[in-house]
């Protein structure tokens, strides 16, 4: 079994998932009640890609017998006890152990940094999805062609909101500049392959052009500049990430780590 595809899947969960965590914060805090609705929408969108993923990696996992792979704490029902599950990888392991990428375990802030990295991230899943949903690995390929279709709309919504916040209010303009300045120096990270992307094949660094072809051109109509040239932060594919991501996971993985096995 490659394990660089078990990684590589891993990868596409841990985005998602952290990603769907993050929205998933402004549940009930949302600036009007339509679209506190539609950034749930999206997250609970990006819960069901990553839980796709996650199902895939733990059936990767188990079938290639990896013995320091994480360990299911046999919940009553689970089946055979000690096998990987989706809830095992996303709920026993460590920051360490994550793969995601630095922008998506970047803080909320206010409104128009919650768009904006959703805007970026969301026009590189599209471009991703689209090219995997062609991939040779027929499960990789399904879960992506999926996935396209929702994430066509996040692409859609998001950017919306960047060019409704970029030409603005002089605030919300604003906001939008200060939300790049923190945000842009994530954004290299997707288009620097991992080992386990280039060893499964799938290239992202040559999704660069297009993304910035679509950031350009939603840049534009919304008044913001692309930034020059900044150094980029990375590090989250293999493991290495910020502050932010530890607090994450103690929100998300407090019931089953205080409770092992709970189940409703």
């Amino acid at each position: 079994m490659n394990s660089s595809l078990i990684d590589y899947t891993l990868h596409l969960a841990d985005n998602t998932l952290i990603l769907a965590q993050r929205n998933a914060e402004w549940c009930g805090h949302g600036p009007i009640l339509e679209q506190d609705i539609a950034i749930t929408n999206i997250s609970l969108d990006l819960l069901g890609q990553s839980r796709n993923f996650y199902q895939y990696a733990a059936a990767l996992i188990n079938a290639s017998k990896i013995p320091e792979g994480p360990k299911a704490p046999s919940p009553p029902g689970d089946g055979v006890g000690g096998e990987v599950n989706e809830d095992s990888l996303a709920y026993m392991r460590t920051e360490r152990e994550f793969k995601n990428c630095l922008l998506a375990e970047q803080p909320n802030g206010d409104w128009a940094q919650t768009v904006l990295r959703q805007f970026f991230l969301s026009a590189y899943q599209y471009l991703l999805y689209e090219k995997l949903q062609h991939a040779k690995d027929e499960q990789i390929a399904a879960i992506a062609a999926k996935a396209l279709k929702e994430v066509t709309y996040h692409q859609r919504w998001s950017s919306d909101w960047v060019i409704r916040l970029g030409d603005g209010t002089q605030e919300s303009h604003h906001r939008m500049l200060k939300a790049l300045d923190e945000l842009w120096r994530y954004t290299g990270e997707m288009f620097l392959p991992a080992y386990y992307e280039i060893e499964a094949g799938y290239d992202v660094a040559l999704l660069k052009d297009d993304w910035m072809k679509k950031i350009i051109a939603v840049f534009e109509e919304a008044t913001l500049p692309v930034p020059e040239k900044v150094f980029m932060q990375t590090g989250g594919k293999t493991g290495i990430h910020t502050e932010y991501l530890g607090f994450i996971l103690t929100d998300l993985q407090y019931l089953q780590r205080a409770y092992p096995g709970a189940s409703w």
